[in-house]
């Protein structure tokens, strides 16, 4: 590109020497010069604004497909700012987006003499080192992380799994297995019901032609915990990780809006009103005690699904350091490491979502996939929690159901919330957040038998 550019000035140059000869000894201007000074100005502009000059380089649909992502990165700031969408996720992510679709350019980092021909940017790369010869993958790798400045933290944290796992710790530290131990058979119900999801989605997936274990990893969706689709994807569709994770936070963040339609379009009024009274003779757990719980539940599940032991781990460390009594680590873990990690995955997932992945024809069903999955998730929640209700002689409100889809705890806030507007009187916090924590579990535990059964059939 550089050699192109010096080609066209030095020719340039020479022209408009021939021209300034011509002007002084007839005193009119040419009008070669004209069109030689008006080329090196065009030329000048496309080099500057980049940004620009790429929208007319590529397909209509391509250049239409980043000024919408430009815009639906706007409305996401916009929407989490106003607290429609989750903020911690919403705001960098749809900074992200709309930044990453802006700032494309003429560029080729691992090829200069064919930066003319190609688009890229200066953030990150997720297809570097993705080839089959080992050596030149490290040498790729090596170079693209002395160029784009977002490289390291993709390949270092985020495609690793790592930033998945300090996540899935830092939600661990904030969560009470308390509220499990108060109606452990409720909250079980409630969380497999809600799973429903993530099972319907993966025949559904086969149709649209994707193989059992693309199916399966984007049927974790379903789950609606962004850590664990994470870790699966990484595990069963590496070639879709950075799609199915964009479509996964990207509908997490809808389920707060989305959601409470649902339960009024499920649940009739009356039953919204029914207030949840706490379990009598109710045992209080100590420290000790859930920490003793917490610490065997990792050890037997890790044992049963050592594939997905790395989140396991990560979930009940973060259970036993709140229950530990070390407030250091207590602060550290659901503070600082919890909201950084958080951070810079909502920034990551931005970043990612070009319109060159979007507009991948084998990627454009997940966004519908991605919204079934959730769809059935919170159907069959919703459904376990009318199951309660005749179960417990109508001592349950169905609407508790919709806690069991394990985005936690944003799905438990939104059943309270619905709640508290037909009958402010009515509390069902406690035992949504036990449903909310249970479905944490089973997810991680559904994760792990996909992982298991699926990942030998991975090519």
């Amino acid at each position: 590109m550089l050699g192109a550019n010096f080609g066209i000035r030095f020719v340039a140059v020479g022209a408009h020497d021939r021209a300034k000869r011509t002007e002084a000894s007839t005193g009119k201007r040419t009008g070669a010069d004209w069109k030689e000074n008006s080329m090196i100005t065009l030329e000048s502009l496309t080099d500057v604004f980049q940004g620009v000059a790429t929208l007319f380089s590529v397909h209509p649909k391509l250049a239409f497909a980043r000024l919408a992502l430009i815009a639906l990165g706007i409305i996401l700031m916009y929407l989490g700012r106003k607290g429609v969408l989750e903020a911690l996720i919403m705001i960098p992510m749809g900074l992200g987006m709309a930044t990453i679709n802006a700032a494309v350019m003429f560029f080729d980092p691992l090829n200069p003499a064919n930066e003319a021909h190609r688009i890229g940017n200066l953030f990150v790369e997720p297809q570097a080192g993705a080839g089959l010869n080992a050596a030149q993958n490290a040498a790729e790798l090596m170079a693209i992380m002395q160029i784009d400045w977002l490289q390291p933290v993709y390949t270092l944290t985020f495609s690793n799994g790592f930033i998945a796992c300090i996540v899935f710790m830092g939600i661990g530290s904030l969560l009470d297995v308390g509220f499990v131990l108060a109606r452990p058979f409720t909250s079980m119900i409630l969380a497999l019901f809600a799973e429903l999801g993530s099972f319907l989605t993966i025949p559904i997936a086969t149709m649209f032609g994707y193989t059992i274990p693309e199916a399966a990893a984007i049927a974790i969706v379903g789950g609606a915990d962004g850590p664990m689709v994470l870790f699966t994807s990484l595990k069963l569709a590496p070639h879709l990780f950075v799609p199915i994770a964009v479509v996964a936070y990207l509908y997490l963040g809808l389920t707060y809006g989305g959601y409470p339609y649902l339960i009024r379009f499920m649940v009739p009024k009356r039953l919204r009103e029914i207030p949840m009274e706490p379990p009598k003779n109710q045992k209080q757990y100590t420290a000790m005690e859930k920490m003793t719980i917490a610490t065997a539940l990792c050890v037997l599940l890790s044992f049963l699904l050592p594939v997905a032991a790395p989140l396991i781990f990560s979930l009940f460390l973060g259970i036993v350091i709140r229950e530990s009594g070390i407030k250091q680590f207590q602060d550290l873990v659901s503070g600082p490491l919890l909201y950084c990690s958080t951070m810079f995955l909502g920034l990551m997932l931005g970043i990612l979502c070009n319109a060159s992945t979007i507009m991948d024809p084998k990627v454009l069903p997940l966004l519908l996939l991605g919204c079934c999955a959730l769809l059935l998730s919170g159907i069959g929640g919703l459904l376990g929690g009318y199951f309660m209700y005749f179960v417990s002689g109508g001592k349950v409100n169905p609407v508790v159901g919709i806690a069991g889809v394990s985005c936690v705890p944003t799905t438990a806030k939104v059943a309270q919330k619905v709640v508290s507007k037909d009958n402010p009187q009515a509390v069902i916090m406690p035992a949504a957040l036990g449903a909310n924590i249970c479905g944490v579990i089973t997810t991680a535990i559904i994760a792990g038998i996909f992982c298991s059964l699926f990942a030998k059939l991975v090519k």
